[in-house]
């Protein structure tokens, strides 16, 4: 219908298919980075701008990963390895979750999401284990390095995620009632990606130590190139309704 101007009226049932709907991303139009009704949660994992975090979360793993395996290999080797796979899931969690927006997407896609950042915390766990037994074995100092006080942070923020995570979507009497505990979504999410950041930041600060410069020689423009691709793959897909804006 065309007003008297002769420009076509925006119906409100329009603004939605617009992208001004409640599933509207930060960047690109109401579903762009949603998940169809009949589509499975795999393709979750390449939906909208989902590829290009995928390019980046793998170019940085690989780096890693590389990097290590081309030298003698001894129980210190595990803490990156395990590290930089423990961000690996937690990147797949989050472009899991992402594009769901149906009741039914949002339990499946919560379940999974769940146990893919359990995988990731016992990972990370298991990075510290190797990282402490190797200090205390050679006597090394503790968390003095900038990247050893962020990895300290990152882990217990780590920590502390997958408990609230699981306590708001398991047991949300714990918070008083199920509505108070889903009023706090919000900011697990928010959190989840701050976290994100600090271990891209964290894994940044590694290729400073001596271990690094001496031995793996990971380059820090390499980790900034793949930790900035894969945020413009995963930051784009946030859904501004799930984080109250």
């Amino acid at each position: 219908m065309a007003s008297a101007t002769g420009i076509p009226e925006t119906r409100s049932g329009d603004a939605a298919n617009q992208g001004r709907g409640e599933q509207e991303p930060l960047l690109g139009r109401a579903g762009d980075a949603s998940q169809q009704e009949d589509q499975g949660l795999q393709f979750n994992f390449v939906i909208g701008t989902a590829v290009i975090a995928q390019v980046g979360i793998w170019i940085l793993a690989a780096t890693v990963w590389a990097s290590v395996f081309v030298q003698p290999l001894m129980l210190f080797s595990a803490h990156p390895l395990l590290n930089s796979a423990g961000i690996l899931l937690t990147t797949q969690a989050i472009l899991l979750l992402q594009p769901t927006h149906t009741p039914k997407q949002k339990k499946q896609g919560a379940n999974i999401h769940g146990i893919l950042n359990l995988t990731s915390i016992l990972t990370l766990i298991a990075a510290l284990v190797v990282i402490e037994y190797n200090k205390i074995a050679h006597s090394g100092a503790h968390f003095e390095s900038p990247h050893a006080i962020l990895g300290l942070i990152t882990y217990i923020l780590f920590f502390l995620q997958a408990i609230v995570g699981i306590a708001q979507y398991y047991t949300p009497g714990i918070f008083g009632s199920t509505e108070k505990a889903k009023s706090i979504y919000k900011y697990h999410r928010m959190s989840g990606y701050v976290i994100l950041i600090m271990s891209f930041v964290t894994i940044a600060a590694a290729t400073q130590t001596d271990y690094n410069k001496n031995v793996l020689h990971i380059q820090l423009w390499a980790v900034v190139v793949a930790s900035v691709i894969t945020l413009v793959g995963v930051l784009p897909r946030i859904k501004k309704q799930k984080l109250g804006l």
